[in-house]
């Protein structure tokens, strides 16, 4: 009943009428699919709906990488090439050129996870962000890449610079003041680096009118990543937004977050980038919780993380004028509420500070009928080799098991494609 709803819920403006918005046509979701890929998706969504098979891959496929097992052929024919762009940048072209077919962009991620690898493997990671940067810049199709700052930067030193920070009391940007002064001269010196790459990041992006997109990170290291990109949107977001934060809804402080910082963005004088998403640390968070005895960061229920969200979308789109945001969801009905709010307040689909996106592989109906009806919308698209991007498609497998009704929602609107198609 929900989803009929959902599937109903159109918006139409009295001066100036607009087509009805659907996110049912599948004609329009996966018109960029030949029937062969749709076969192939089909069998793939159908697998990942048992949650036993998906549990035993998930332990399985990472312990037979390391060992050396020759099953990267039916990695890459299968869950790689549905949710992933290719294992090179210069690879992800094809797949960018066909979405750009159909309006829709990119958002170039490289897939580099970080933890203790080193000041010269943060080094790379750096230059490989920038490396990222600079290709988008060649192409009319990619206005964002997302990076990580546990790419470039100890998990160990995050973790120490949260803690110190969670002591203190006031203002983020005075609770890390008084968090750096914790360190010792070995550790001021590691996040001095930290602070150099990611200015060489927004360097490079600023001039190359390319956004960067912070990916939110555990809760326990989360406060200097928050603080270190509000430093760096201060820097850059002056005249046009170059780097946004990932606010994740699922928190329940983070609605509030959300407005201190549009609160810090009017005091200093920079549009705040914001990046809305529900989460993707859930039950990571939650057994971390349990097990160390403090209270969850996650919200109470499914409902109250919508409502956060809805309600942060909703206080975006009012404050246009200050906060870029990137509508990040695969909810239809948040994406439906955000075009109606558009639409009511007269705000252009294409205005400069709003826009959509879904992960490459998923909610297609949601993309390409957005794309269709002329809102700015985005697919995120990962590349790596397999070894380097196994964790990410472990988690891509285990959301389409564990989140309600997504598979079923994918295998039903596949089904629907190919039915009409042999019509």
């Amino acid at each position: 009943m929900q989803f009929r709803l959902i599937l109903r819920h159109y918006f139409t403006a009295m001066d100036n009428p607009q087509p009805v918005l659907s996110f049912d046509n599948t004609g329009n979701a996966f018109a960029y699919k030949t029937d062969k890929e749709l076969k192939k998706a089909e069998f793939l969504f159908s697998s990942m709906g048992y949650s036993g098979l998906v549990k035993l891959g998930t332990r399985f496929t990472p312990w037979a990488i390391k060992a050396g097992l020759p099953i990267k052929g039916l990695i890459r024919n299968t869950i790689f090439k549905q949710f992933v762009g290719g294992e090179t940048l210069n690879a992800t072209a094809d797949v960018a050129k066909k979405l750009g077919e159909y309006h829709v962009q990119v958002i170039l991620d490289y897939g580099v996870e970080g933890g203790e690898d080193g000041e010269q493997g943060f080094d790379h990671a750096t230059d490989e962000f920038i490396r990222v940067i600079e290709y988008a810049a060649t192409q009319p199709n990619i206005p964002f890449m997302s990076i990580k700052v546990t790419g470039f930067a100890a998990f160990g030193l995050l973790e120490k610079l949260d803690k110190a920070m969670k002591k203190a009391s006031g203002p983020l940007m005075k609770r890390f003041a008084e968090a750096i002064d914790t360190l010792t001269e070995a550790q001021k010196d590691a996040w001095m680096r930290v602070s150099v790459r990611m200015k060489k990041i927004c360097d490079t992006a600023a001039a190359s009118k390319i956004g960067v997109l912070v990916d939110a990170e555990e809760t326990w290291i989360q406060d200097p990543v928050d603080a270190l990109t509000m430093v760096m949107m201060s820097n850059y977001n002056k005249q046009t937004p170059v780097v946004y934060n990932t606010i994740q809804l699922y928190r329940h402080d983070r609605l509030q977050f959300l407005k201190d910082s549009f609160e810090a963005a009017a005091e200093r004088n920079f549009i705040l980038g914001a990046k809305l998403v529900r989460g993707a640390y859930m039950e990571k968070e939650r057994k971390r919780a349990a097990e160390l005895n403090y209270p969850s960061p996650i919200q109470p229920d499914k409902e109250a993380s919508d409502r956060d969200y809805n309600l942060a979308v909703a206080f975006c789109i009012d404050h246009l004028d200050r906060i870029a945001t990137i509508v990040a969801s695969h909810n239809e009905q948040s994406n439906l509420d955000a075009a109606r709010l558009l639409q009511e307040k007269q705000i252009p689909a294409h205005h400069p500070h709003i826009h959509f996106s879904q992960l490459y592989g998923m909610s297609d109906n949601i993309t390409f009928n957005l794309a269709k009806a002329g809102f700015s919308v985005s697919k995120y698209l990962p590349f790596g080799p397999i070894d380097d991007v196994i964790p990410y498609l472990m988690r891509r497998a285990q959301e389409n098991s564990s989140v309600s009704g997504q598979t079923g929602r994918e295998l039903a609107l596949i089904r629907k494609e190919i039915k009409r198609r042999k019509g």
